[in-house]
């Protein structure tokens, strides 16, 4: 899986699983964490979706929430997460028990070295908090893709994941043999420095390839259902059955991105739905743009076909009061076998958002603990 014939340690600078594992938080059945978009309203700007972001993991630091990842989306207008290592940075700033990761870096957008450089430096600002998840698709469209990562690239890239994420582990781990290119190339901050720990690595899919490969590789897995949900079963079954243990995890560990958001009432949370299904409607049908309002959400003349799809789409979200979700999101521990839920909560504005997280937390008894850093 890399290119010196021998595999590298995926180590994580703690005992096997130590820095992967969460603790089920109030009656709630596994970890539960936060998959967050940075989503830009109509009529709201980026630095409001940022300040909302802030304020999300603050939130869900002090309910007990696992982690809060950010994913990397490029030309997107409702997606203000293009940056997930300096949205990341701030975020370590307002927060101090909180883990926090990308969901993910899009590692064929990057060279190895500038991410663990990246992340070498979150592991120096948060120790022992930092998260490292990659995922081997653009986060974009073709033509974008392509202006990030220059000429003659784009076609190599998904191929090239298995050498490329070995490449980005030897510079975590500061650990390239004798003889190698880059054997004096090393990732700062990281071990060339000293003793120190490192983000764990996960790897992000959406089919059975990831899969197959963190379980090859020993790592944990992180699912996205909330927009793949047909396939998870089966990507989880290979991952299980493809694991084999490693220095990082002696076990696997699944985690699945879930589209959930909890309201006052039913009619509250289907009119902030409404609003995610119509804009992945539009982004679908190459129209990306801001999220819409609820209003417009609601005043939409869908036609047949696209009423079909938001149909699907909406029958994947768990939504409504806060027990309903309560009851959905045990369903889905039950069905799947998930080690974790990363809830994602996607609506026009932020206040929504933190109240969903609000309610969740109501409902499984995830109790206040206490004032954040910053």
């Amino acid at each position: 899986m890399n290119d010196t014939g021998d595999a590298p340690r995926h180590g994580g600078g703690r005992g096997a699983g130590d820095a992967v594992r969460g603790t089920a938080p109030g009656s709630a059945p596994v970890p539960l964490s936060v998959l967050d978009l940075v989503t830009v309203g109509a009529g709201r700007t980026a630095h409001e979706a940022l300040r909302t972001s802030v304020a999300l993991s603050r939130l869900a630091e002090s309910r007990g929430y696992h982690r809060h990842w950010v994913a990397e989306h490029h030309s997107m207008p409702g997606v203000a997460s293009s940056s997930p290592a300096v949205i990341l940075a701030h975020l370590a700033a307002h927060t101090s028990r909180i883990r926090l990761g990308s969901g993910g870096v899009m590692l064929p957008n990057h060279a190895p070295l500038a991410v663990a450089e990246q992340f070498g430096t979150l592991e120096a600002l948060a120790p022992g908090r930092i998260d490292l998840g990659l995922g081997r698709a653009p986060g974009t469209d073709g033509r974008t893709a392509a202006a990030l990562r220059g000429p003659g690239r784009l076609d190599e890239a998904a191929d090239e994941f298995p050498r490329r994420l070995a490449e980005l582990t030897r510079f975590l781990d500061d650990d390239f043999p004798d003889g190698h290119p880059y054997a004096r190339v090393h990732a700062v901050p990281g071990p060339v420095q000293g003793p120190t720990g490192r983000p764990p690595l996960w790897l992000l899919g959406s089919s059975g390839f990831s899969a197959r490969l963190a379980g090859e590789l020993g790592l944990p897995f992180a699912y996205a259902h909330h927009f793949s949900a047909a396939g998870t079963l089966p990507a989880l079954d290979l991952y299980r059955q493809s694991f084999r243990p490693s220095a990082a995890l002696d076990a696997p560990y699944a985690v699945i991105g879930v589209a959930a958001l909890a309201a006052d009432t039913d009619a509250q949370a289907r009119a902030q739905v409404l609003t995610g299904a119509l804009s992945m409607l539009r982004l679908r049908s190459g129209r990306p743009g801001l999220i819409p309002t609820p209003e417009e959400a609601a005043a939409y003349a869908f036609t047949p076909l696209e009423r079909e799809f938001v149909d699907g789409w909406l029958a994947n979200v768990v939504h409504g009061t806060a027990e309903e979700v309560r009851a959905g999101l045990d369903g889905l521990v039950k069905r799947t076998g998930a080690d974790e839920l990363m809830l994602t909560a996607n609506a026009h504005g932020g206040e929504a958002r933190l109240r969903s997280y609000e309610l969740v937390a109501d409902a499984y008894g995830m109790e206040p603990q206490g004032p954040t850093a910053g």
